[in-house]
């Protein structure tokens, strides 16, 4: 039990009840954004149904709809093992068989992150329930439920928002305050801009401006100017010390070329020795002596003259490379060619199909005989217990993969639908066929082509 709540809230908590009572399993809170949804929400499982099994979830933007059943599933069953290749209904009718949880209430605030298929399935669910199920979900805009009651949340009168204002705050200001009475005119009356009253920021603080205060930023700015004048004078010395140490500098000239003197001496070179004319004695170099290359003419007109068998053998061996790989060629092209054809006949067997599901009504039921991720399984299944002519196949995709799903027969009713599978082979009904509406066939077919 909440501490506080409104007359008008508690009067339209009863009211959600009572049209529980009536007979209306669906109900949608509608309200902009502050209105206290959540609060209300809060309140009635809270108060109401005390003997109900109740789940509570607010739905954000990052919520899958795995994750939401798997919540309302494990706030409502004990410890239920929750299949998410099912639906939320179908998962619900299982778990129903194996454990009685009596009757549920089931509350959803954050309506608009709910995705259609969520509310479809909610819908359905709240009608064809064997239990008794209430579902209350809150949102700020209308949902896409047919079959749904709307119950607008309407803002707090002027009374009630001062009732919560001294609910909050202990020093109010008088009604006839100008400040106040504006504060509570343009509130309208919702909660979260009332609670947002802050008392100290409506005192007129008069604070004198300081006088003195151009004078500072005047100093500050003869100080800029002071310091920038400093440092371009510092720079001008710099530059003037740079040039005048780089100038006394003396150049040093490195003495790399030959003197006329040098050049003019005669040369000559005898036995891989330098004399000089005008110095008697003679200077052994200490490089040694380039290695002469000699060109073998023998060898290059041998390897001219080489036999021509060679080109020949070569020629033969390309051809016979050319043609193992042509014939390797033909046979990857043959068994492409029979791949496709394998393909194009099955692509056309799933469109059939397809095609028979789209002519069949919504409200039609059939009985889901399997379900696989592999075509051979499915291939082997249909032939061993013989449904090619009763069977139908279609394609879904699940966590980003390929399901085939083979169902049998189009019944009107589920009393059909019950009939049918008595008619079944025991080891088709060891797999534990489930019925399942055309409708929702459809929206699995239309995943694949997205």
């Amino acid at each position: 039990m909440q501490s506080q709540i409104l007359p008008s809230r508690a009067a339209l908590v009863d009211r959600i009840a009572l049209q529980f009572e009536y007979g209306q399993n669906l109900i949608v809170l509608l309200g902009t954004s502050g209105l206290g949804k959540s609060y209300m929400l809060e309140t009635f499982i809270t108060d109401k149904y005390n003997d109900f099994n109740k789940a509570f979830v607010q739905v954000s933007a990052q919520m899958t709809d795995a994750q939401l059943m798997s919540d309302l599933l494990e706030q409502s069953f004990n410890s239920p093992l929750v299949d998410h290749n099912l639906s939320l209904p179908e998962n619900y009718y299982q778990l129903l068989e194996q454990q009685q949880c009596g009757p549920c209430l089931w509350v959803l605030d954050g309506g608009r992150q709910l995705s259609e298929e969520i509310l479809i399935e909610l819908e359905l669910l709240s009608k064809n329930s064997p239990n008794t199920l209430y579902i209350i979900i809150a949102s700020q805009s209308k949902l896409a439920l047919n079959d749904a009651v709307e119950i607008y949340l309407e803002p707090l009168t002027l009374r009630e928002s001062k009732m919560l204002l001294q609910w909050y705050f202990t020093d109010l200001p008088y009604d006839e305050d100008p400040v106040f009475s504006t504060f509570l005119a343009e509130a309208h009356g919702n909660p979260s801009l009332l609670l947002a009253w802050q008392p100290s920021e409506h005192i007129a603080d008069i604070i004198a401006k300081d006088k003195v205060s151009w004078r500072l930023h005047l100093l500050i700015l003869m100080l800029l100017i002071m310091l920038l004048i400093i440092g371009l004078l510092y720079k001008s010395d710099m530059t003037q010390w740079w040039q005048q140490y780089y100038q006394q500098e003396e150049t040093q000239v490195l003495n790399t070329a030959i003197s006329v003197e040098e050049l003019s001496e005669p040369v000559i070179k005898q036995n891989d020795s330098v004399v000089t004319l005008n110095d008697p004695e003679v200077v052994e170099p200490d490089i040694e002596p380039e290695s002469v290359h000699i060109n073998d003419v023998p060898a290059i007109m041998q390897s001219l003259t080489e036999p021509a068998n060679t080109v020949k053998v070569l020629d033969n061996a390309i051809d016979n490379s050319v043609k193992n790989k042509s014939s390797e060629a033909g046979d990857v092209v043959s068994k492409a060619l029979k791949v496709e054809k394998v393909n194009t006949a099955e692509q056309t067997q799933i469109s059939q199909d397809n095609i028979w599901y789209m002519q069949q009504a919504d409200t039609n039921s059939v009985i889901q005989l399997l379900a696989v991720t592999q075509q051979e399984v499915r291939d082997n299944f249909i032939a061993q217990f013989n449904l090619q002519q009763q069977a139908h196949t279609y394609q879904t995709k699940r966590n980003n993969q390929i399901w085939w799903v083979v169902t049998f027969g189009s019944f009107e009713s589920i009393n059909e639908a019950k009939s049918a599978m008595d008619t079944l082979p025991p080891g088709v009904r060891k797999n534990k066929p489930f019925y399942k509406k055309i409708s929702k066939i459809k929206q699995e077919i239309a995943v694949v082509d997205q």
